[in-house]
């Protein structure tokens, strides 16, 4: 399905996920889609970290996914670096192989090796060749806290306002405040723009993640680093995971009190921390009245977890990057 269509029926929910670099990953992330596919998410997305070999990796994992036919899958497209015929040639794959979705992104730029040039500027003008090739729902990426390069906050949101006059919607970076996520919408609205916002969510779970946040362009808010450090004090590594859990369950349980259209989860390729959320969230009487996004499979309809498994473990092999 259109994941514009999936948010006119209702609030969804959706998992990140990337490609697997190693057997290891690749084994992992077969039991994380296992174990999360149960929770019956809107649409799933796959990430793209740029270049040729990734815009490979990323269309593998995201065509494999699309033919078990029990997922709705998002792809990731980057503009920085790209050539306009590869990507239209890339659009048309995705679209014979059943792909809807499309999330456009601008790119950083790499680490390592040169920056090559491209023949799109940025996020919009990827946006209109994805128009142009037509059949897909059209996602950008959205700031909270505005883009790292954005001269200031006003800039960037007169960028993201002109994105999503393109768009069919945004996913945000991960943040911390539910205000952050109001103040962007009050923003947008205050620009004429009423695209949906879905919220992007990463659980703070250990001490040692609060550094790398920052560097991301989301630093985690005193008020929560005091409150992991309080529980490291009191119960170590355990304890802080449980209260970056529960504090990623209140801004979760917040948004959607505030009228959020869904949850979007950056999973890391992990099941469990996003599985205790929703089961907590499923549990609170504070979102019991948020609409479901449609028909609701029960566990009976699904797969044997083994075999399903098993299965995906197979669709997964090949996919991986040795190098």
């Amino acid at each position: 399905m259109r994941i514009d269509e999936l948010l006119a029926r209702g609030s969804t929910r959706s998992f990140e996920f990337f490609p697997p670099h190693s057997a290891e990953e690749a084994a992992t992330l077969a039991a994380t889609i296992e174990d999360l596919a149960d929770l019956d998410p809107s649409f799933v997305s796959v990430t793209n970290r740029g270049g040729s070999a990734a815009r490979e990796r990323t269309f593998e994992l995201v065509t494999a996914i699309e033919r078990q036919g029990r997922l709705t899958t998002m792809a990731h497209l980057i503009a920085r670096g790209q050539r306009r015929d590869d990507v239209a040639d890339l659009l048309v794959r995705y679209r014979d192989a059943g792909v809807a979705n499309v999330l456009v992104l601008g790119g950083d730029p790499p680490t390592e090796g040169p920056d090559v040039p491209g023949d799109f500027a940025h996020a919009c003008d990827l946006a209109d060749l994805v128009r142009e090739v037509g059949g897909f729902a059209i996602g950008v990426a959205a700031h909270p806290a505005g883009h790292p390069a954005s001269a200031d906050r006003a800039a960037d949101r007169d960028r993201l306002a002109a994105k999503l006059a393109g768009a069919d919607f945004a996913i945000t970076q991960f943040f911390f405040r539910a205000d952050e996520w109001s103040s962007l919408v009050a923003d947008l609205a205050e620009r004429g723009v009423t695209r949906p916002v879905l919220p992007g969510l990463m659980p703070v779970t250990a001490l040692s993640s609060i550094g790398r946040m920052a560097t991301m362009g989301a630093p985690v808010p005193t008020e929560l680093v005091a409150r992991l450090e309080a529980a490291d004090r009191a119960g170590g590594a355990s304890a802080v995971r449980a209260a970056g859990i529960a504090a990623a369950t209140d801004l979760a349980a917040e948004l959607l009190a505030r009228g959020a259209p869904g949850l979007h989860f950056y999973t890391l390729n992990r099941s469990s921390a996003t599985r205790e959320i929703h089961q907590a969230l499923a549990t609170s009487d504070r979102v019991a009245h948020v609409a479901e996004s449609g028909p609701r499979r029960s566990p009976a309809d699904l797969p044997r977890p083994a075999r399903a498994q098993r299965r995906t473990s197979e669709m997964l092999d090949g996919l991986r990057d040795e190098g």
